[in-house]
């Protein structure tokens, strides 16, 4: 491995994308942007929250007065199930095809003033399980081949609502990441005939932050994100509805306990974009998928400075002060 001191890059291995880790700059000085603080006091209901329950919804429809999850389908979805199939196409430079899918939102709870790490575990798994559910029902569709589960925590990562709750984004094609990691499972699995994640768990040790009989969080060897981790299972299973129940138990554990972490970081309620990679529903068998989730959060040197991705990093590829061990210790021991 490289000296830990020295510029040097490092490869992930899922999406064949170097990262450059500068470990000397972590003392440089910051005069740049500094988030105002926008923190408001917590309550359990907000009578102008359109994702609470009873409330009218920005699109005019109104909610139930759910006690637990509540599923709706988008008011503004950026993808409808009744677009047309077009093509069109210059020859091979300018290509455009229409994209169906839908797009729904999970309500985690109806309390107002809750975060994952601050629901309890029962309450978590039953997220997990209408996770799972989703997954399985909207991949049944024969236009839908792959179905996103993402979160976006707090108004730095483009929230446009602090009521607790996800997005699910379901697509006719695999996204693009999804797709880069497709194919590198697939080779790697080709290649050596073990997955590629088993493979990658069985090495880890430096960048581990917490773990649990079923799952291992991690700050990957080619983490961007100064405190990106990955949750991966240790039982290769390929997407969230083969999880049986002990397994969803330590799912809601782990993201619990990872993301209670993140929130001691900074001493402030932890901003970032968290989503899970999982079997495409495309009907064909995927033994190459390893269920993983990823974690982005924005936060570099304190609750007000973030990590800004440009310049460099725009136009040539990623780069982080921080190294991954470093990050990994420093959530380990919160």
């Amino acid at each position: 491995m490289p000296s830990s001191n020295q510029p040097h890059r490092r490869l992930n291995p899922l999406t064949r994308e170097w990262v450059l880790v500068s470990p000397h700059r972590t003392e440089r000085p910051w005069q740049g942007q500094v988030e105002k603080d926008k923190s408001a006091a917590a309550v359990e209901y907000d009578p102008q929250c359109y994702l609470c329950p009873g409330n009218a919804r920005a699109g005019g429809a109104r909610n139930p007065a759910y006690n637990s999850t509540f599923v709706f389908t988008n008011d503004y979805s950026a993808l409808l199930p009744d677009t047309a199939e077009a093509r069109e196409s210059d020859g091979d430079l300018l290509v455009s095809e229409n994209e169906r899918g839908l797009c729904r939102v999970v309500c985690f709870s109806p309390r107002h003033d809750l975060t994952i790490a601050r629901m309890d575990n029962a309450a978590v798994r039953e997220v997990i399980d209408v996770w799972a559910n989703q997954y399985t029902e909207i991949g049944a569709l024969p236009f839908i081949n792959y179905v996103q589960i993402f979160e976006n925590r707090g108004e730095m990562m483009g929230a446009s609502n602090p009521h607790p709750h996800c997005q699910i984004w379901a697509t006719e094609h695999i996204p693009n990441d999804p797709a880069k990691e497709q194919t590198s499972q697939t080779e790697w699995l080709a290649a050596h005939g073990t997955c590629l994640l088993c493979d990658y768990l069985a090495r880890e040790y430096d960048r581990i932050v917490c773990e649990n009989d079923h799952f291992v969080a991690v700050v990957p060897f080619w983490a961007v994100w100064p405190f990106e981790t990955m949750i991966l299972s240790r039982r290769h299973a390929g997407a969230i509805d083969q999880l049986n129940g002990p397994e969803r138990d330590a799912l809601a554990e782990i993201m619990r306990q990872l993301t209670g972490k993140y929130d001691r970081v900074f001493d402030v309620s932890f901003p970032y974009s968290m989503g899970f990679h999982q079997n495409p529903t495309d009907g064909r068998d995927h033994p190459e998928w390893h269920l993983h989730a990823h974690y982005y959060p924005p936060l570099l040197r304190s609750a007000k400075v973030r990590k800004f991705m440009v310049g460099f990093e725009m136009l040539g590829m990623p780069q982080r002060d921080i190294t991954p061990e470093t990050a990994a210790e420093r959530l380990r021991n919160l």
